[in-house]
Formats: structure tokens, C-alpha cells, sequence
């Protein structure tokens, strides 16, 4: 009896509950630990065959060992080669951007799960590319080749950065590595956004070094700023610098010293006159708001107060805190910009802390805009942690 050797080109299978099963066939592409019936064979980062508990095949996967977030999706149909697939998606996602990004010569090249690539985050600053790898899969020898050879052949940089967070390779059992560049020496430029010009340095600040999120909220703010302004945590002076242009005073507000200072570097760059302060946002604001200190706009742009759900109650009660003490500062006619970037806090949350602010101090507010994160940032229907900033401007009537 002859025995055939087995298929070296099939994929390993892993086997998911219902439950599972069923948010894939909803649209996400988020299959938990809890959910996974069987890994069979397959190793960190491996692409993989999902099927349901009937064995019916539901397409092709990245493979997490580590991760609660134990698969993500890449396709229905069947995927055998990693670095042909990543090359195609950055090719799609440059070309998006092509589409949807004005007044600037940086943005969001890919956006992990919102652009078919999870784990990977791609971000220009004019003439350099800086990108961070957040999973197994994305970590894996084929898809760094295609990265770094698709991101040179699309966007011809002078430089590509690796920005490395040594917690998430921690999680994600992934080998220490850091920060650095793998194509070029050029490590600063300076980019520009709404015609305002911002240093930008590849192996410095936080994230992969520039919060693109909000550039178009930082212009649509600054078509009603007026008089005094005031930027709470204005890390390196993304709103103050665009209220400079509207705005007769302009004062900064964050907790570092090194992005102030990077703040300042970018107001003489722009020649505006900017005031930085080294402070924490709530004591400031509580001292000001006891001492009577009025401003006709404010921006409360805060870091994530909820990591997770257990963050939430938290959240809402610093959200409020901060905006009550912003209300009470803002003079009738003025204008708040106030922003959550927690996915976990919603966008119903937001409203209503913010709602609960205003009957607190006895002001009413006109909703001028409600407004997500850039479009280079896309949000996918079917994926709601794809939406996770929050941008209400508005106006207090009284």
C-alpha cells in the first residue's frame, strides 16, 4: 500500500467556535483566544486555514500565539505567499491616499486592520517613512522584506524608521529590537499640515513620532478660534499652532518638557509667538478656573484615559473633570474643541460627560461639529475599534 507524502503547501488549520465563526461572517476580523477549538499546527505568526466547527473553510489568517487576539483575518480566498499580499495592500493603501489626503506631505500610509495589514501602522513625514510592527505575523521575515522594499519602491523616502514599543514585543513574544533606521541615514525633516510647518525627528516622541490623527481637526478648529486661546495638552503644538493664525494669544499647556520644547522649536519655525507651559492639565486648569482665568477658546486634547474597559468609569470622571474646568474658563461666545482618543470610551459617553459638564456650571453649548480622526486613518464599518477618536467643537451660547 503506497503512501503519499503529505501536501507541504497546505496551511495549518485552526478550528473556531460559532461564536467566532459568526463574527467573521459579521465583518470583524477579530477571532479571540476564547474562541479557538483547535491551533492544530500552527506556529507565531503563520498564516493559517480558518475553519468552522463543520469544517467549512472561512478563509486565510495571521496565527498569534501570544495574543488574546488570537487570529486576524486577511482573506476568504486562500493566501500561500505573505510578502506577495503585503506588497498588494501597500500598494492599495498608498493609493487611497492618494485619493483622500490634501495640505500635506504627511499622513497615515497604512492603518493596521483598516487597510487589510493587522499589526502594522505606516506613517509619512514628508521625505521619511517611520512604521511600527505590532504582531507576530507582521514581525515575520517575509512580510518585513515586502515592507521595507514596497514602502521605498511607492514612496521613494530618503529614510524608513522602525519605531519599536518594547512593551508590545513583550506581549507578543516577539524578539527585543530597537529603534532605528533600515533604509537611509536621514533621521529629521521638517513636514508641513494646513500650511503650518512641524519638526519632525524619526527616532524621537511618542507613537511613530506626530499625532496625524488629527490634522483635519486641527483645521476645522481653527476656522472658529478666536481671541484667547488656550491648548491643554498640546503636546508639540498641533492645535496651538494652527490657532495662531486666528487667534490674538495663544498659550500651551503639557507635561513635557521635551515635546514643549519641540512646541517651541516649531512656533519660531512658523514665526508665531506661543506661550508653553510645563504643567499637569487638571491642576492647571482647576488653579485657573479658581482664579477666575477666562479664554475665548479652549482645547482639551487629552491622552487616552481608558486602556481598557476597566478604565472606563475612570475615564468619564477625568473627561468631565477636565471639561467642567474648561467651561468655567470660557467666555460667552467662546469655543471648545474637547477630544477623546479612548476607543472605549463612545461617542454617546463622550456627548453626555461633556453634557453633564455644561448643566454643572450652568452653560448651554451648540454642537458646531462632531468629527472622527483623519480619513488617513480609515474606519471600517464592521470594525468598531477602527473608530476611536472623538472631536466635538462647539460653541457656549450662554
Amino acid at each position: 500500500m503506497s503512501r503519499h507524502p503529505p501536501d507541504s503547501s497546505q496551511l495549518p488549520r485552526v478550528v473556531i467556535s460559532v461564536r467566532g465563526a459568526q463574527r467573521l461572517r459579521e465583518g470583524h476580523v477579530w477571532v479571540y483566544r476564547s474562541d479557538i477549538v483547535s491551533d492544530g499546527s500552527a506556529t507565531p505568526g503563520a498564516l493559517v486555514e480558518i475553519v468552522d466547527g463543520r469544517g467549512k473553510t472561512l478563509g486565510t489568517a495571521l496565527y498569534s500565539s501570544a495574543s488574546q487576539i488570537a487570529i486576524r483575518f486577511l482573506s476568504r480566498e486562500r493566501v500561500d505567499d505573505l510578502e506577495k499580499l503585503v506588497r498588494q495592500r501597500i500598494c492599495q493603501a498608498v493609493a487611497y491616499r492618494e485619493r483622500v489626503v490634501h495640505d500635506t506631505d504627511a499622513y497615515r500610509v497604512v492603518f493596521s486592520e483598516a487597510d487589510f495589514l493587522p499589526g502594522l501602522i505606516v506613517d509619512r513625514y514628508n521625505d521619511i517613512v517611520s512604521f511600527q510592527v505590532l504582531t507576530q505575523g507582521m514581525d515575520s521575515g517575509p512580510a518585513r522584506k515586502a515592507l521595507v522594499s514596497e514602502l521605498s519602491e511607492q514612496l521613494h523616502p530618503e529614510a524608513i524608521a522602525e519605531r519599536v514599543d518594547p512593551k508590545i514585543r513583550e506581549l507578543e513574544r516577539l524578539p527585543a529590537r530597537s529603534s532605528g533606521l533600515v533604509h537611509g541615514d536621514k533621521s529629521t525633516t521638517v513636514f508641513s499640515m494646513n500650511g503650518v510647518k512641524f519638526h519632525y525627528d524619526a527616532l524621537l516622541g511618542q507613537k511613530t513620532g506626530a499625532f496625524l490623527d488629527q490634522r483635519e481637526n486641527y483645521a476645522a478648529t481653527a476656522q472658529y478660534a478666536r481671541g484667547e486661546a488656550l491648548d491643554v495638552c498640546c503636546y508639540q503644538g498641533g492645535f496651538a499652532l494652527h490657532l495662531a493664525k486666528s487667534c490674538s494669544r495663544v498659550t500651551g499647556v503639557d507635561s513635557s518638557r521635551p515635546a514643549l520644547e519641540v512646541a517651541d522649536r516649531n512656533a519660531e519655525l512658523n514665526g508665531k509667538e506661543i506661550e508653553w507651559i510645563e504643567a499637569n492639565a487638571f491642576d492647571l486648569l482647576r488653579d485657573y478656573a479658581a482664579a477666575g482665568q477666562q479664554y475665548d477658546t479652549v482645547i482639551l486634547d487629552p491622552p487616552a484615559f481608558a486602556k481598557s474597559k476597566r478604565d472606563l468609569d475612570t475615564a468619564l470622571r477625568g473627561y468631565k473633570e477636565l471639561n467642567l474646568r474648561a467651561l468655567k474658563m470660557l467666555r460667552p461666545g467662546g469655543i471648545l474643541a474637547t477630544c477623546s482618543c479612548s476607543y472605549h470610551v463612545s461617542q454617546a459617553d463622550f456627548l453626555q460627560v461633556v453634557a453633564e459638564a455644561a448643566c454643572d456650571v450652568h452653560k448651554s453649548l451648540r454642537i458646531l461639529e462632531s468629527r472622527p480622526q483623519a480619513k488617513d486613518h480609515p474606519i471600517l464599518l464592521n470594525v468598531p475599534e477602527t473608530a476611536y477618536l472623538k472631536c466635538l467643537i462647539m460653541h457656549v451660547t450662554l
